[in-house]
């Protein structure tokens, strides 16, 4: 009986302490809400691609369904998919939008990244730099 209450106990407190893996600004979430609707789409996919001058880029696509092993995040109305390839890459990220006179893009605020290039088109993270580099070989 004690058993059953601490693994009850135990998974409650597992599930309180697991944080989302990307979190949105109002203005994101107000942003992909406004284009989920245009294309009358379910789901915004986040994933990252090899490229660049520093490896990694991030690509959003729009999804209908979720796949076996993408992670769902909900943040303020929106549903994210995020690929499983990507995961590692953008745990603890934060993403906003901006919309000004000189630009209209998303902006990922990234505490993995350990470097940009100079334009902000691609970043590098500590376990992408390996596999970058055996990849422009």
């Amino acid at each position: 009986m004690a058993s059953q209450i601490l693994a009850v106990a135990t998974g409650r407190t597992a599930m309180a302490a697991r944080r989302q893996a990307v979190s949105l600004t109002e203005v994101a979430a107000s942003r992909i809400r406004q284009l989920l609707e245009q294309r009358q789409r379910s789901y915004l996919k986040l994933g990252v691609k090899a490229r660049g001058c520093n490896g990694l880029s991030y690509t959003l696509n729009y999804a209908d369904d979720k796949g076996k092993f993408d992670e769902l995040v909900e943040d303020k109305g929106v549903k994210i998919l995020i690929d499983p390839k990507a995961l590692m890459h953008v745990i603890g990220t934060k993403m906003d939008f901006v919309d000004d006179k000189l630009r209209s893009e998303f902006i990922f605020i990234n505490p993995n990244s350990k470097g940009q290039c100079g334009c902000g088109e691609s970043f590098m993270t500590t376990g992408s730099t390996g596999a970058t580099k055996n990849s422009n070989s």
